[in-house]
């Protein structure tokens, strides 16, 4: 599985630590709000999923804050050390 839809968007699995990714979950979670990112990040705490958006830096909302290539950087310094996590990759709409 390479690809996800949810909430009738296809996302392409960058990354799935340790099986991370749960539908069910994900709609519910992934709002409108996430429209503007080009990758959305999930890791785990406490059983719950905690969400971020990050940009290529092409993107017009880019914020070096939320800039992609410090994805490892962010799981090393943001998240639980060993938690499952995902990252998926918008793709981008044909209409």
């Amino acid at each position: 599985m390479n690809k996800v839809t949810i909430n009738n968007r296809t996302y392409e699995i960058i990354k799935n630590e340790k099986d991370a990714i749960d539908i069910d979950v994900l709609k519910d979670k992934i709002t409108d709000y996430y429209d503007s990112f080009d990758y959305i990040v999930g890791d785990y705490a406490y059983g719950k999923v905690r969400l971020k958006g990050f940009n290529d830096k092409g993107n017009k909302n880019f914020k070096p804050i939320n800039d992609i290539a410090n994805l490892d950087k962010y799981i090393q310094n943001s998240c639980a050390f060993g938690c499952k996590w995902f990252c998926i990759k918008k793709e981008s709409n044909k209409d």
